[in-house]
Formats: C-alpha cells, sequence, structure tokens
C-alpha cells in the first residue's frame, strides 16, 4: 500500500450517559473540550491520522448511552472495526454496566470477534478516599483478569486521551490483518476442497 493510501477505521462509542462519550471525542477531534452537555442521540465525526507509518481516515461514531434509544445505536454497530466502551471513574455504577450491560451488548453474535478496548474517563474528578469511585489499580486487575485492554484519560485536561486513539487505530489494523489472512486461508481451502470434489467427476462415464 503507497504511503498516500490510507485504511479506513469504523470506531464506535458506547457507555452510560453523562460519562463524557461525546466529550471524549470531540476534545480529540477538536482540540476543545464542549463546555455544555448535550445529551448525544446520534452523531459520528471523521479524522486523518498516522499509526505506525499507516494513514488511517478514523470514522468516530457517537451513541447515545439512554434505553430510549436501545434500537437506533445497535444500528451504528454494523461495520464497526473496535468498539470504546467507556465509564466515568467517578461513578462506580458506570463501571458496573461497562462490564454487565456495554460489554454483553458487544459480545453477542458476529460482534464477538470485533476488538472491544475499556476506556475509564474523568480522571481529574477521581478521589481515591471516595467510595463510589473508581481506583485506577482495582481497575486494572478487574478488566486484566477479565483480558481486556484498559485505558484512562481526561477529555477537560486531554490526559491520556491520544493514547487511547493509537491503542485503539493499532488494534484495529491488527484485527485487520489477521482477517484478511484468515480469509485468503479460508479461501484456498475452500479452492482445494472444490478440487477435490471436481476430480472423481472426470472419472464419471
Amino acid at each position: 500500500m503507497s504511503q498516500q493510501e490510507s485504511t479506513s477505521i469504523k470506531l464506535v462509542v458506547v457507555g452510560d450517559g453523562s460519562v463524557g462519550k461525546t466529550c471524549i471525542l470531540l476534545s480529540y477531534t477538536t482540540d476543545k473540550f464542549p463546555i455544555e452537555y448535550v445529551p448525544t442521540v446520534f452523531d459520528n465525526y471523521t479524522t486523518q491520522l498516522t499509526v505506525d507509518n499507516q494513514m488511517v481516515s478514523l470514522s468516530l461514531w457517537d451513541t447515545a448511552g439512554q434505553e430510549t434509544y436501545n434500537k437506533l445505536r445497535t444500528l451504528s454497530y454494523g461495520s464497526a472495526d473496535i468498539f470504546l466502551i467507556v465509564f466515568s471513574v467517578a461513578d462506580k455504577s458506570s463501571f458496573d454496566n461497562a462490564l454487565n450491560k456495554w460489554y454483553p451488548e458487544l459480545n453477542q453474535d458476529e460482534l464477538q470477534k470485533i476488538p472491544k478496548i475499556i476506556v475509564g474517563n474523568k480522571i481529574d474528578m477521581r478521589d481515591d478516599s471516595n467510595e463510589n469511585h473508581i481506583k485506577k489499580e482495582a481497575a486494572q486487575q478487574i478488566l486484566g483478569n477479565q483480558k481486556l485492554q484498559y485505558y484512562e484519560c481526561s477529555a477537560l485536561t486531554q490526559e491520556g486521551l491520544k493514547a487511547i486513539f493509537d491503542g485503539a487505530v493499532t488494534t484495529a489494523l491488527k484485527a485487520k490483518t489477521q482477517s484478511n489472512v484468515g480469509a485468503k486461508n479460508g479461501n484456498k481451502e475452500i479452492g482445494s476442497e472444490n478440487k477435490k470434489k471436481e476430480e472423481p467427476c472426470c472419472n464419471i462415464y
């Protein structure tokens, strides 16, 4: 692939309402933190970046966390290359939902093979003395035991923000490569099987 060509990647962000999904995307794509909170129904953004010398056209799909939009939200899952499951480190219930609601929703049928990354947002608000907040070490241990990738960030200060999307793109590119190799190998096997099946036909009179 030449340097002028880019690979398209679709990234879909899910999570509870008010955990900062839209803020993460806007802070990353516009370098500005939105002042007013407006609940998202559906929106998408596109940005260009280079990861490991590979040009990437990254399509970012924002979704609503409210149950009212369940059917609409799932329509955005089609053709996704990677998912970000976002929770707020200042809200334990959003962490519980990341594991018990959002991950299972994205781990059904054809979605199982799509890579997923857990993102803890609002680290600027973390207070380890608050029992409703999620400590970094606790999140790392729980998610590590389940072999899930985990990143933390602050959409407000942008700490850790770039690392999330660089990591997501790297993971998605790796998955695409493995999928393409698997498809080629599958085609070879199918071709071999068809050839074997066709050979006896030539001896039938």
